[in-house]
């Protein structure tokens, strides 16, 4: 499970999320078999997820960001609830790309640096909330923190991080999100700027044991912050045999027809977390009718 620390200034005008993420990006890795640039692209976008979904007020809420990007890592899917639970997907796991010139794995290499990133929030409501806006970097962080500004106008410092180890396995992930609320002052957002600045990469201060309530504190700093909240979001799929029952039933009938009548099983792999669901053809058959019984109401 991933530990997720908030904070907020003694006069509310400043708010930090911090989340460690290792065990959450480990369980990317492991179920998507990412090669090490893909596994921090995927994990950057996915603790994004989780920080930005935390902050939704419904419980039923969620938040999904996405990134069509110009990179052979192609379409990069999260998808995380108001408990900070993310699930994610590429569409190619495997990219083999040289280092950047820093030394650091080439995530914008891999993501691209021309495209968009789309941010949709189902807040229940009778149409998701929806935004999108250009990449900037195909760092992620860079491309969050301008989705902020750009689209809800709320100035923000996002920072994402993920160490790889030699052996493809996760030495540390997490980042964190700060936020000023309309009322900050100028000594407020100096504050924050020069903490920022005097910070090391998030990655590197969760790989030295750094908790994330230390790391809030560096943040926030110089603004006597108050703990807000902690939480254990982890990554969790919630395919269901009934939700793949739904997804195929809107192929469409003639489509069901026509696969039920090749009389061999159908197999429904879940992009999130790799689970098959198998139907026979009678079954695919009986799901043509209940299409057909739903295009007729």
């Amino acid at each position: 499970m991933g530990n997720l620390y908030r904070a907020i200034s003694a006069d509310g005008s400043a708010f930090a999320a911090v989340l460690d993420a290792v065990d959450i990006v480990s369980e990317i890795e492991k179920i998507h078999k990412t090669s090490a640039v893909v596994t921090a692209a995927l994990g950057r976008l996915s603790v994004a997820a989780s920080l930005m979904g935390y902050m939704l007020k419904g419980e039923e809420d969620s938040v999904t960001l996405r990134i069509d990007g110009d990179g052979p890592a192609g379409q990069l899917v999260a998808v995380a609830d108001s408990m900070g639970n993310v699930k994610s997907c590429v569409n190619n796991p495997v990219v083999e790309l040289p280092l950047n010139s820093v030394g650091k794995l080439d995530v914008s290499g891999a993501v691209g640096k021309n495209g968009t990133l789309s941010v949709v929030k189902d807040l229940g409501l009778r149409e998701p909330y929806v935004g999108v806006i250009p990449l900037v970097s195909g760092e992620i962080a860079e491309d969050v923190a301008n989705y902020y500004a750009v689209s809800e106008q709320i100035p923000t410092v996002c920072a994402l991080g993920v160490l790889v180890n030699p052996d493809l396995s996760v030495k540390s992930a997490g980042g964190f999100l700060v936020q000023l609320l309309p009322f900050a002052d100028e000594k407020c957002i100096s504050q924050i700027e020069k903490n920022v600045a005097e910070m090391r990469p998030v990655s590197a201060l969760l790989s030295e044991g750094t908790t994330p309530q230390e790391i809030s504190e560096m943040l926030l700093k110089g603004l006597e912050p108050n703990e807000l909240d902690t939480a254990s979001p982890k990554y969790k799929c919630d395919c269901s045999r009934r939700r793949t029952e739904k997804v195929l039933i809107s192929v469409g009938t003639q489509e069901l027809r026509s696969i039920a009548a090749e009389g061999k099983p159908t197999e429904v792999c879940c992009h999130f977390c790799g689970k098959k669901y198998v139907f026979s053809p009678d079954e695919v058959a009986k799901l043509a009718e209940i299409s057909t019984e739903e295009a007729d109401e």
